[in-house]
């Protein structure tokens, strides 16, 4: 059998290992493009590139944070802190009627920015469920918030992340090689990328494109890093689009905000309590 693929077909592979039901290739042809390996659907006989290999990116906390915005402040508190348990952490003042509510999730952030101005109705971003492992619980549970974000409670055990984010996707390939090139996630299984003790899952499906940043629900995740300028910069270089420019938050972090193929938001931060200097 040949699967044809535009500029490789399987009569050109050679076969490396096999695991599971998915077989790894290497082209022979020394074709430029085909310097990262093929990944072959032994199911449904689809051929796809994996996303080239870079250096992991080098964040200052092994954790991806998540943050959301809500006008419904007591009911979002309550249900987060009461019925899914979270830890409150501080209270951070952003500015322009915002205030972020910051509790922990393992290593990671999460950050619930209360806006005082009323919140213009606005498509979901492809940020769509959570799912964080917790010590209260003996099942799954999946609930909503006041707002209606989706997440599901799981058992907490050794081998299981604190916190996933499932990240709905217009492409997988291009949202592979931005989370796995641009932004240098490492792939743990295909469509599943490790932002230190945090995973995140791509997920096919439907989606508006360029969501707005300020909107009700999950609009944006922070990696921690040690240099703002440089890494926004490299993001950039390698195919990720400007959300907007890095900018100083006083004495407490760099700040910039890069965006997916699909125009997701991730914030890229220098924070001084983590990597010690803004300079």
């Amino acid at each position: 059998m040949t699967v044809e693929y535009p500029w490789f077909s399987f009569d050109q592979a050679q076969k490396r290992f096999v695991q599971g039901a998915r077989a790894l290739f290497l082209c022979t042809t020394g074709h430029p493009e085909l310097k990262p390996a093929m990944e072959f659907c032994c199911e449904c006989g689809k051929l796809f590139t994996l996303p080239n290999r870079i250096d992991p990116m080098d964040l200052a906390k092994p954790a991806i944070d998540i943050g959301l915005f809500t006008n419904q402040l007591e009911p979002m508190l309550s249900f987060w802190q009461t019925t899914v348990g979270i830890a409150f952490s501080e209270l951070l003042p952003v500015g322009n009627g915002v205030r972020q509510h910051r509790h922990d999730i393992g290593r990671s952030v999460f950050k619930l920015n209360h806006v005082r101005d009323t919140l213009t109705p606005s498509a979901a971003s492809g940020i769509r469920h959570l799912i964080i492992a917790s010590s209260v619980v003996n099942a799954p549970q999946q609930m909503t918030d006041p707002d209606g974000n989706l997440l599901t409670m799981i058992p907490q055990q050794s081998d299981t992340p604190p916190l996933s984010i499932h990240l709905v996707v217009s492409d997988l390939d291009s949202h592979r090689r931005f989370y796995g090139q641009a932004l240098g996630l490492p792939e743990n299984r295909h469509a599943e990328f490790m932002g230190g003790e945090t995973r995140l899952v791509l997920e096919q499906g439907d989606v508006t494109q360029d969501p707005v940043q300020l909107g009700v629900g999950y609009r944006y995740m922070t990696l921690q890093i040690f240099d703002v300028l440089k890494t926004h910069a490299q993001v950039l270089a390698n195919g990720g689009r400007e959300g907007s420019a890095p900018r100083r938050l006083g004495e407490v972090a760099h700040i910039s905000f890069v965006r997916d193929p699909d125009g997701n938001w991730i914030e890229l931060s220098q924070r001084k309590s983590i990597v010690g200097s803004l300079d």
